[in-house]
C-alpha cells in the first residue's frame, strides 16, 4: 500500500490525493508538514532532503515532488487513465502540467504566501499587484487553448487537470480581481 507523507491544505499534496483517486489506488496518509511539522525529522529528510511535502513510498520506490510523483503513479497505475497513451496528448498533458507550474504556480504562491500566510504588516502589496496580473495573464492563456480544447490534453482528462485543478482551486480563493475564463471554468 502507498503512504503518503503531507497535510491535506498543501496544493502539492491535493494534487497526489486527487490522482491517487481517480487511479482507485488505496494509500495512507501521513499527516505532516507546516503546523504539524515532522518534516524536519531525520526520517522525513532521508525521504526527502528539502524537508518538503508531499513525499510517497510505493513498495521500494520512495519519491519527493508533486508533479513527479503524479506522473509516476500516472504511469505505474492504470496506464491510459490519467496519462495518455497517444503520443500527442501526452505531450499536450505534459506540456500543461509544466506551463501550470512555471507560468502560473510562482505567481499564485506570491499571492497566497502574502495574502494568507503573512500578518497584514508584512505583506507586500507591490508583489501581490504584480503576481495577480502575470495569474491574470497566463489564465487567458489557459482559456484561450481550452476554448480550442476539450481538456488540456486534447480530448480526454489527464494529470495536465489534475495539476492546474488543484492551482486553480487556490487561486479563486485569494482575494484579487480575475480574468473572465469561461473555458476554463466549465
Amino acid at each position: 500500500m502507498i503512504t503518503v507523507w503531507g497535510r491535506h491544505s498543501s496544493v502539492n499534496v491535493q494534487k497526489v490525493l486527487w490522482t491517487l483517486a481517480e487511479l482507485d489506488v488505496p494509500f495512507t496518509r501521513e499527516t505532516v508538514g507546516g503546523s504539524f511539522g515532522g518534516n524536519r525529522d531525520a526520517d522525513f529528510l532521508a525521504m526527502n532532503p528539502n524537508g518538503l511535502v508531499p513525499v510517497i513510498r510505493d513498495g521500494d520506490v520512495t519519491m519527493f515532488e508533486s508533479n513527479a510523483i503524479v506522473r509516476y503513479l500516472s504511469a505505474r497505475y492504470r496506464a491510459g487513465v490519467l496519462r495518455p497513451s497517444d503520443h500527442r496528448a501526452l505531450a499536450m498533458a505534459e506540456q500543461w502540467m509544466e506551463w501550470q507550474q512555471t507560468s502560473f504556480a510562482t505567481h499564485v504562491s506570491t499571492m497566497f504566501f502574502n495574502l494568507v500566510r503573512l500578518p497584514p504588516e508584512k505583506r507586500n502589496p507591490a508583489a501581490v499587484a504584480e503576481a495577480a496580473k502575470q495569474a491574470a495573464a497566463a489564465i487567458r492563456i489557459a482559456d484561450d487553448h481550452l476554448s480550442r480544447h476539450d481538456w488540456f490534453a486534447g480530448s480526454d482528462f489527464s494529470f495536465g487537470e489534475i495539476v492546474m485543478g488543484c492551482l486553480l482551486w487556490r487561486y479563486l480563493g485569494l482575494d484579487c480581481e480575475k480574468p473572465d475564463a469561461p473555458h476554463l471554468m466549465e
